[in-house]
């Protein structure tokens, strides 16, 4: 009797030991995860780019994320310094007076304002006004936090606001990866009406994308990939496990354009099939067929320029 009392406590013992460790390394990841680094370091490269080593000990102790910082600047441009959950800056590149309205631009995860000016470049030869944005944490914005589109869609909604009240009727929104999920979330929870919305790869939910982390490490999802979004979450003050672009789809009815890239790890097109499912009103689905998450200009300019065209063009 004694000797299965000592066995059920070695049991427990070790239960409970495993429960913290994983907890404690969850609790570490999730702060990487959503906070960048100030001080100097390299940024941890993509999965597939790491030895096994590598993958081990970025999978113990969370990824190395620097601040984001603008490594260009446009020709001319007009700062822009708004307030919202966070002190945001922002780049307005102005056209000429027959512009046909303004598209607000919204990077993706570690991103920054300045990797989406080719982009912005575009839209200004289709006589668009341009409004590039950093997000919290990046750029010249304040910070060093980042809640992958949860608490951005506040920041999506001031630089709608401050566009609206300047008088502009045209605004269109442009968002890849995170930047579409926030604006998703902020059409969703305030009810913007822009003209339009084009939406680069936004992930199914905060629990997909995780879980998509872990298999491009070859790490079993189970039950770390959910502890991880837990405590991120918990970190932030959100509830991150509820954060859920497809459900956000279901409010959203303006004309969308979403796009894809068939070859994409960190978005299944499972995911994308049902944000699109869910939308409502006017929406096309382009994709592309070897492009990967990533920048869709640098594989398919002519055709990405097409496709953002035709949906720009009044039919």
């Amino acid at each position: 009797m004694n000797r299965q009392r000592k066995i059920v406590r070695r049991v427990i013992w070790t239960l409970t030991i495993g429960f913290i460790l994983m907890n404690t390394v969850a609790f570490f990841h999730a702060y990487k995860f959503t906070h960048f680094v100030t001080e100097k370091v390299a940024k941890t490269k993509s999965p597939e780019k790491l030895n096994s080593f590598d993958k081990f000990k970025t999978l113990l102790f969370g990824v190395n994320n620097p601040r984001p910082t603008n490594k260009e600047k446009p020709d001319r441009y007009k700062t822009v310094k708004l307030q919202s959950n966070k002190k945001i800056d922002c780049w307005y590149l102005e056209g000429t007076d027959s512009s046909k309205g303004t598209v607000i631009l919204f990077h993706g995860y570690s991103g920054e304002k300045s990797s989406m000016l080719d982009k912005a470049e575009e839209f200004e030869k289709l006589n668009y006004n341009v409004l590039l944005v950093d997000f919290m944490g990046s750029g010249g914005s304040e910070g060093n936090q980042t809640t992958l589109g949860y608490k951005e869609a506040e920041e999506v909604k001031t630089t709608f606001d401050y566009l609206t009240h300047k008088g502009e009727k045209n605004i269109y929104l442009f968002g890849t990866s995170m930047g579409s999920v926030a604006i998703m979330k902020a059409i969703s929870d305030y009810d913007l009406k822009p003209k339009g919305i084009i939406i680069e790869c936004p992930f199914g939910s905060m629990y997909q994308t995780t879980c998509a982390r872990f298999k491009i490490m070859n790490a079993p999802t189970f039950p770390m990939a959910g502890l991880l979004v837990f405590w991120g979450g918990f970190q932030n003050n959100f509830w991150a496990l509820g954060h859920n672009p497809t459900e956000y789809a279901k409010k959203i009815n303006c004309p969308t354009l979403l796009l894809y890239g068939e070859k994409d790890k960190n978005v299944s097109r499972q995911e994308i099939d049902e944000i699109y499912k869910n939308l409502n009103g006017t929406k096309e689905l382009k994709t592309y067929e070897l492009a990967g998450h990533e920048n869709y200009l640098l594989k398919y300019k002519e055709q990405w320029t097409k496709d953002i065209n035709e949906f720009l063009t009044p039919k």
